[in-house]
């Protein structure tokens, strides 16, 4: 099922989950429902970063076997056993990761609705599976944030790959990343946000010419470099709403607003709420 189902039961406050799969032991095919799957052996990740509904099953046209819990804890991950007893051979570790989707996620977007790494787990992910099923069933102190942080380390390394993989002329965010002109362009933009950038300042900073800069960056990333820095400013003025005490005014000017209307204005444009909605839903979110 598509993972925004399973909100209400695993993490009713969060907007949006990304579900993954490990393949311990084993061998199966994974992959969208309705499209073709791809085999997985020991050590592959498969990734879902949009929540498609999804099918891992035994055979590559194989669908979803009977399944019952075997063990459980009060953690909403259980232990599930799908077939006769003696026919399971097959191991996975399957979890979800959470995000915010609103006002702007530019790595969310600009992945694709599945991720195969081969061989993932290999290396220092080699120990990912293992460590996360030892530390949900032991329940010890702090066993939430490290389950959070071994998460979170597995989905960077996945992506990293994945950018190091992806072809010359890809485009999208992760794309950008490693372009000679809009990689600098977005660095600049994210070490210095609050800063009154102009596209002629911006190019002049990375070396570039103001019409290639305004090309390029519209041509990989999707938005103007000026469009972008709205967004991106606006992303943190979410978070710091979401996450902190400070007054309205004072957030807009920790990101580039000279006044709280503009900041107020420009914030309800891009997310349909004002600055003081948007914390009342948002306080106090995991």
């Amino acid at each position: 099922m598509p993972a925004r189902e399973l909100l209400p039961r695993v993490l009713p406050e969060i907007e949006h989950l990304i579900a993954y799969h490990i393949l311990v032991e084993g061998e199966l095919w994974g992959g969208l429902e309705g499209e073709p799957r791809i085999r997985m052996q020991p050590g592959d990740v498969m990734l879902f970063p949009h929540g498609d509904a999804h099918v891992m099953s035994s055979a590559k046209g194989g669908g979803i076997g009977s399944a019952r819990a075997t063990a459980s804890s009060p953690r909403y991950p259980e232990t599930l056993g799908i077939g006769p007893v003696e026919a399971r051979d097959t191991r996975l570790v399957c979890g979800f990761l959470t995000c915010d989707m609103r006002p702007f996620n530019p790595v969310l977007t600009s992945l694709p609705r599945q991720l195969h790494l081969a061989g993932g787990a290999n290396g220092w992910l080699s120990q990912f599976p293992q460590q996360v099923v030892a530390e949900s069933h032991a329940a010890r102190l702090g066993s939430e944030t490290m389950l959070t942080r071994m998460a979170e380390l597995m989905f960077v390394e996945v992506v990293r790959r994945h950018v190091e993989q992806m072809p010359a002329r890809q485009t999208g965010w992760l794309a950008g990343l490693r372009d000679a002109v809009v990689g600098p362009a977005i660095a600049q933009l994210h070490a210095r946000p609050s800063h009154p950038w102009t596209i002629d300042e911006l190019a002049h900073t990375i070396a570039s010419s103001r019409s290639v800069l305004a090309e390029r960056f519209s041509r990989v990333v999707g938005i103007a470099p000026m469009l972008y820095l709205t967004r991106w400013r606006l992303q943190l003025a979410a978070e710091q709403l979401a996450r902190g005490s400070a007054k309205v005014a004072a957030v807009g000017a920790q990101v580039g607003y000279d006044s709280e209307a503009a900041f107020s204005r420009a914030f309800k444009r891009e997310t349909g709420y004002s600055p003081s909605a948007w914390r009342r839903m948002h306080s106090g979110a995991p």
